[in-house]
């Protein structure tokens, strides 16, 4: 499991960020002394830095400087300022990658496991479970007591935003939203046809009520 330390001042959005890496099977170091940041950072050895710039004793910058000059850890900078010269000065400072608040949790996924990938030289995984079905992102396979199945990129995005979010109601909207992201445009019938063959490959692997329609709500599982 690899190891992501979490560097940003707001509790909310700290523990927030924190669950959801959790989630998705990162391990997270959480900090709420931002006076010896850089030595924390060091002692505990992370895969990954993800840094605020705004912080108590010494903004975002310093601290990636200072970083950089102890470590080749890789650093994302995650923060609310979206201006060109502080992503500019970011990379400047050492940062491989910049993101602004509010991100969307899966573009900010995808910068995570890029920036490892890219680092390391390994394919990240991100593998959900629920019920006994096992989801498979990075080979977009699902899996349930022995029985494997193929998706379709769409059928693989819904699959995992439901299981993100499983036991709530999802919005068609919510989902919609979400394979737009990864295609250039996607119709209110397109949803419909992957649900109904999402539906039926789960059918195959013996989970007939496994996704289930809330009429004028949307769908969970």
């Amino acid at each position: 499991m690899q190891k992501l330390f979490i560097v940003e001042d707001e509790e909310k959005i700290r523990q927030e960020l924190a669950d959801l890496l959790t989630k998705n099977g990162y391990s997270c170091i959480l900090t709420k002394d931002f006076e010896n940041v850089v030595e924390q950072i060091m002692e505990a050895g992370p895969d990954l830095v993800l840094l605020d710039l705004n912080l108590p004793f010494y903004d975002g910058m310093y601290l990636c400087r200072k970083l950089r000059e102890k470590s080749d850890v890789p650093i994302i900078v995650v923060t609310s300022s979206n201006s060109d010269m502080d992503e500019l000065m970011s990379m400047n400072s050492g940062a491989d990658d910049f993101i602004t608040k509010p991100y969307n949790v899966h573009i900010l996924l995808a910068h995570i496991s890029a920036v490892l990938s890219r680092v390391y030289g390994k394919t990240t995984s991100c593998i959900f479970a629920h019920k006994g079905l096992s989801l498979d992102v990075m080979k977009s396979k699902a899996s349930y007591q022995g029985k494997e199945i193929d998706l379709t990129k769409n059928e693989m995005g819904i699959l995992r935003v439901l299981m993100e979010q499983a036991g709530n109601i999802v919005p068609r909207n919510e989902l919609i939203r979400y394979l737009w992201e990864m295609e250039e445009f996607v119709e209110d019938s397109t949803l419909t046809v992957n649900i109904n063959r999402l539906r039926k490959k789960l059918e195959q692997l013996g989970l007939k009520d496994y996704l289930i329609t809330r009429r004028g709500q949307g769908y969970m599982i």
